[in-house]
């Protein structure tokens, strides 16, 4: 018996790539679905061939289920979908009393840094808590 502890050798560069792949994911990229920070999950096309691949990067597994979806079916992240129509009122609600608070009148060039970034703020956090409720809601795929 041996007690030697089994080390896999390194991957062997593929023919089609030079170089080593890289098994980690880059830090900076956000979620391709909801733009929070990308935290590890991701996906590509494997029908593409390698120099053209493109890969996306998400921030959970619900994001990434929601961009499978819509790959499979054929659909770009680029326009509204359904949900994120559906989404819009309570964003709207959300913002409305911030509005308030600022003004209605006040062009968005003459806001402070503290008003525009709670702007955005309220906003993005309004958007993703009301996804989230209409993915709770909706009928799991398989």
């Amino acid at each position: 018996m041996s007690h030697v502890a089994q080390i896999a050798p390194p991957s062997a560069a593929a023919a089609d790539r030079p170089g080593r792949d890289r098994l980690w994911h880059p830090r900076p990229v956000l979620c391709a679905v909801c733009t929070f920070r990308a935290r590890g999950f991701g996906w590509f096309d494997p029908h593409r061939p390698r120099p053209t691949r493109t890969r996306r990067w998400f921030c959970s597994m619900g994001c990434q289920a929601a961009f499978t979806r819509k790959a499979k079916r054929g659909l770009s992240m680029v326009d509204f979908t359904e949900e994120e129509t559906m989404a819009l009122p309570a964003v709207m609600r959300a913002l409305a009393p911030e509005m308030e608070r600022i003004g209605w009148d006040r062009p968005l060039g003459q806001l402070t840094q503290n008003d525009m970034r709670r702007l955005i703020v309220v906003t993005v956090e309004a958007f993703r808590a009301e996804m989230a409720e209409i993915a709770a809601e909706a009928e799991i795929p398989f």
